[in-house]
């Protein structure tokens, strides 16, 4: 087993446990305590867990969960750089079928869309409104509405995604890392998750400030995912990881 994949299943096993010891790591690796204290010395520098005194415990930068008024007035001239490098690839690819998860990002994609994407599918009503008013065939998905994010979730949302089968989704997240794409809700990470499963082609538009955050929930690891669009405070090691596992970095 490659040292990467470990400390995937590593950080995996912190994140489940909240914490996790050196002996015990050594014990179900088979390893050397020193090769255990090396791998969580690298997550560490990687601010994806903290040392403590004999093993390492689950470090989580994502506490509170932005709402939307917050999450318009955060770092919107990245976002907007963001959207329209989306939406160029989009309408350079000819892609006609575009899902949009819900977020501040893909909502200035919504509004970037040329006039040839076919349908735009979202769980997000304010995409929706954008979408349709710039001439563009829009449907929404049903499910719950969530009080933070007006994003709809739930176990109907989930199944109308499943029977999709669209050209692109477009998706946003709160953290990204070496190890994956995270968020705080469970509820949205399974939306993300089957977004996931119906495109063919998978892109994450994020701004440089989700990187090294780690969020509650994984949505998508690296090999789920053929596309990041991001600003140029994406860390170079970062940029380096997503692109050893074959994903496009675009820089806006």
């Amino acid at each position: 087993m490659y040292a990467q994949q470990r400390q995937k299943l590593i950080l995996e096993r912190i994140e489940s446990a909240g914490r996790a010891a050196v002996s015990e790591l050594a014990a179900d690796f088979e390893l050397t305590p020193e090769t255990i204290r090396r791998d969580l010395s690298a997550l560490a520098e990687a601010g994806l867990v903290e040392r403590v005194h004999g093993g390492a415990v689950a470090h989580r930068t994502v506490v509170v969960e932005p709402d939307v008024d917050t999450r318009h007035q955060s770092n919107m001239q990245s976002k907007q750089r963001i959207a329209e490098a989306v939406a160029a690839m989009i309408d350079h690819r000819g892609l006609a079928s575009v899902i949009l998860d819900a977020g501040t990002t893909t909502g200035l994609v919504a509004m970037r869309l040329s006039s040839k994407v076919s349908a735009v599918i979202t769980n997000d009503p304010a995409i929706v409104r954008s979408a349709a008013q710039s001439g563009v065939p829009s449907y929404i998905l049903p499910g719950r509405l969530r009080k933070v994010t007006l994003a709809a979730v739930g176990s109907d949302t989930v199944d109308a995604i499943q029977a999709l089968h669209a050209d692109v989704c477009v998706m946003g997240a709160n953290g990204m890392t070496a190890h994956g794409f995270t968020t705080p809700d469970p509820e949205e990470a399974s939306v993300k998750r089957a977004f996931v499963h119906a495109a063919q082609l998978r892109i994450v538009a994020a701004d440089s400030t989700k990187a090294g955050v780690i969020a509650l929930r994984t949505f998508a690891a690296l090999e789920d995912i053929d596309v990041v669009v991001t600003d140029a405070g994406l860390p170079h090691e970062l940029r380096a990881a997503f692109e050893d596992a074959g994903i496009d970095v675009v820089i806006a």
